[in-house]
């Protein structure tokens, strides 16, 4: 069933005549257009990509066939309303979890041929969850970019560089093998900073003896990649071994145990028990994983708390951390793809201790 179709199958489910997409990473998924600006309306019978004239031969060349890209006229809203009540449209659905309220607003006011606004929330951006064959090859191919450039920055690492130096050249070896850009902000924590599970490159400088968190990934054909690996430059604390080994073994026995079907809040916990069983168990406060694929962030959710069930073709990240303020921190991230009931792993850098 292709992406429209299921498009189609949501708008007969709940009894609407149509839909309107908005969010960047949907309009990507069901039509194939990468800009910036526009507008897709699908109804049961026709698709509409409504941009204005910076996007039209773009959008032309991009679009999956079914969809008529329509340059507007006036306005964006004059032009949807007049598709909108050419094609009958009077319940229409839109994505609650990503329109504004000014958007919103003036959404009802200008289009006028809509008698009902039907709020779907993320159940469009769920049908995003199960990554088809050529996703999954997207972002193994970002995922190998990731390792390549975490081979390179460990030839460039050492004491006396400031973490922004380093987060640099990573980000420009992206640019150099052809990715879009960093996937999020690059992560670069050095000594106690490690310790900031989001801590993103500072003007710190690198020291020896410095456990270094490395946190990144890239945009590559329009799919994400996320990584990290904790190194460290010359030797560590004897509590930082300690550490490591610790994650390196949650991190393990969480890929060795989860299975298709599995619920996603267990397979947190088989990381998390370990890391509280070592007496860390207040240093681990993020979830285990999180989905990846257009945006870095998405469905499933693996943590404590999630609801979801892991299924084949989702894709999502393994990344359980310690953190102990003062001393430092240690976290370890492969993406994975579920495949015939387990995870085949997508990065391939080495998780052995590295001491540069």
């Amino acid at each position: 069933m292709d992406r429209l179709t299921r498009l189609k199958e949501t708008i007969k489910t709940h009894g609407l005549d149509g839909m309107i997409i908005t969010g960047r990473p949907n309009t990507l998924y069901f039509s194939n257009f990468s800009g910036t600006t526009s507008y897709l309306l699908v109804t049961m019978n026709k698709s509409f990509l409504v941009v204005d004239f910076r996007y039209t031969i773009q959008a032309r060349q991009q679009v999956f066939p079914g969809i008529e890209v329509v340059e507007l006229t006036e306005s964006f809203t004059t032009t949807l309303n007049t598709l909108i009540n050419d094609n009958g449209v009077k319940l229409l659905g839109f994505e609650g979890n990503i329109m504004n309220y000014a958007e919103y607003s003036r959404f009802k006011e200008k289009l006028t041929s809509v008698t009902k606004w039907v709020d779907l929330g993320n159940e469009i951006g769920l049908l995003r969850i199960i990554k088809d064959a050529d996703e999954v090859e997207a972002i193994r191919q970002a995922a190998s970019l990731g390792d390549k450039i975490f081979d390179h920055i460990l030839t460039v690492i050492k004491p006396g560089l400031r973490e922004y130096e380093v987060a640099a050249e990573m980000e420009y070896q992206m640019k150099k093998l052809g990715c879009k850009g960093p996937s999020f902000e690059t992560i670069v924590a050095a000594g106690v900073r490690s310790a900031m599970p989001h801590g993103t490159a500072s003007e710190g400088i690198i020291k020896k003896g410095d456990a270094i968190v490395l946190d990144f990934g890239v945009i590559y054909h329009n799919y994400c990649s996320d990584m990290t690996r904790t190194i460290f430059v010359g030797e560590p604390d004897i509590e930082l071994i300690k550490i490591y080994d610790i994650v390196k073994h949650a991190q393990q026995t969480a890929l060795e145990s989860i299975v298709s079907g599995m619920a996603a809040s267990a397979a947190d916990g088989v990381a998390r028990d370990i890391i509280k069983n070592a007496g860390y168990g207040g240093c681990f406060g993020h979830s285990l994983g999180h989905g990846v694929g257009i945006e870095i962030h998405e469905e499933p959710r693996v943590s404590e708390k999630s609801t979801d069930t892991l299924l084949d073709g989702m894709v999502f990240t393994v990344e359980p951390g310690i953190y102990v303020d003062g001393l430092g921190g240690v976290r370890i991230e492969d993406m994975v793809v579920l495949e015939k009931g387990k995870p085949r792993v997508l990065t391939s850098s080495t998780k052995s201790m590295i001491i540069l």
